[in-house]
């Protein structure tokens, strides 16, 4: 081997696989979450203003970034009545977001336009439904924005903090050939444990959602970033550009 193939080689590997969470890293929703849930809970009859209700409302906010439908089980106790608070949380959200209640936080689209220009593959999840992430998609017209988009659904069912999204993404684009050079980026607990349960050689918190830095680094964050906007220079730095 030559010097400068050995040189080449020493070269960290380019992370060309780019997986980040939709509300609160790249999406503001201003609350819509809370809003949402509160919608649900009354349509199945929890009184506002209850004690059940504000202990409902801290567990939605204590497991921001988990898979919807998980939480409304752990909730709601049986399949059938979480499946009724899943239907209620999906159109109070769909009907929030059609009335332009949504936005992309600062430098997110330009952030995976940049991502994208460079060579990686942007793939944006979300912990709701695809008909709640659609309406998203549409709602900002980011439909071509990302290379894919999935939901929990697309990974067999289940949301984070399992590492189903992140392994489905490195699976579906075939845009890295170990899964160690796949970058994970979120703004909850949820998404560092799914990432570093994936074994992604980066995993990236951001301080624009639900979680505080030390939420994100006790679950696995290897980074913590004020915004997704220092994505891009963070994994400049990581590659020795």
């Amino acid at each position: 081997m030559t010097q400068e193939e050995s040189t080449e080689s020493e070269k960290p590997a380019k992370s060309n696989l780019i997986v980040l969470d939709m509300a609160g890293t790249t999406v503001a929703d201003g609350g819509l979450v809370e809003r949402a849930f509160e919608r649900a809970a009354e349509h199945l009859g929890v009184e506002p203003g209850s004690a059940d209700h504000a202990a409902k409302l801290q567990y939605v906010r204590d497991t921001m970034g988990e898979s919807k439908i998980s939480v409304f089980r752990h909730l709601f106790g049986t399949e059938e009545l979480a499946r009724r608070a899943n239907s209620a949380f999906e159109e109070a959200y769909g009907g929030l977001v059609d009335g332009g209640l949504v936005a992309p936080l600062p430098g997110a689209r330009e952030t995976i336009e940049e991502l994208r220009a460079d060579g990686r593959t942007v793939v944006l999840t979300t912990g709701f439904a695809r008909v709640t992430q659609d309406a998203i998609l549409d709602a900002l017209g980011w439909r071509d924005l990302a290379d894919l988009t999935l939901c929990p659904a697309d990974a067999g069912g289940r949301g984070r903090p399992f590492p189903d999204m992140v392994l489905a993404a490195f699976l579906r684009t075939g845009a890295v050939a170990d899964v160690r050079h796949t970058v994970v980026a979120g703004d909850t607990a949820y998404d560092m444990l799914s990432g570093s349960r994936a074994g992604a050689g980066i995993v990236a918190g951001v301080l624009t959602g639900a979680h505080d830095r030390a939420a994100l680094t006790a679950n696995g964050a290897t980074h913590v970033l004020a915004s997704i906007a220092g994505l891009p220079a963070l994994l400049a730095q990581e590659s020795g550009a």
